[in-house]
């Protein structure tokens, strides 16, 4: 079966078995009416709903920051406390490249580790900061990947499987996978597929 359109008539197990762009599912959440807001995740849920129920389920407004703390002009210090309205800037950015040094930068793990911290301080993060990057330094150390980022994953996986290949090789591959049914993840058999 060729891969289906994505519309109003589309079952919801076709939806569920081939791999979609975010920009697909946003399209076509603009055109019934669905909200857009979120990652792909929360997206593709919303529109699995609507699929199941024919309803558009409206969600929860976000809850408002109780903090009035201006981090795009605040002074910054170690003691400084990760507020529910934290932004990154060029204050923040500037604030913890004095205290790290000029090779900081923002990565996943730290932004998800600030988002799970309100309530300690920057000079935590700063500890936090450089805890992640020594791991990283470390050979034997794979970062995770989070389920929304399947091609990262297909595409980690089949370079560790095939040492040989090359990352167009593996974009090739994954571009045939993602366009069949079921599972985007990489399996030894992707190598046969035409």
């Amino acid at each position: 079966m060729d891969r289906p359109d994505l519309n109003k008539e589309i079952s919801v197990t076709d939806f569920n078995d081939f791999y979609w762009l975010k920009e697909e599912l946003i399209d076509f959440c603009r055109s019934i009416g669905i909200e857009i807001s979120g990652g792909k995740i929360a997206i593709t849920d919303r529109i699995r709903d609507y699929l199941l129920t024919g309803e558009i389920i409206k969600s929860e407004k976000k809850i408002k920051s109780k903090s009035k703390f201006d981090w795009s002009r605040e002074k910054l210090t170690n003691e400084t406390i990760i507020t529910d309205n934290y932004k990154n800037g060029e204050n923040v950015r500037s604030f913890f490249s004095q205290e790290i040094g000029s090779h900081f930068s923002f990565n996943v793990i730290f932004m998800k580790w600030i988002n799970e911290n309100i309530g300690k301080t920057l000079g935590d993060a700063v500890f936090e900061w450089k805890k992640i990057d020594d791991l990283k330094k470390d050979k034997n150390y794979v970062s995770k990947i989070d389920p929304q980022f399947e091609y990262n994953k297909y595409m980690r996986a089949f370079l560790n499987d095939n040492p040989n290949s090359s990352s167009k090789d593996a974009m090739k591959y994954w571009k045939l996978k993602r366009s069949k049914r079921g599972t985007n993840e990489y399996e030894r058999a992707d190598l046969d597929l035409k």
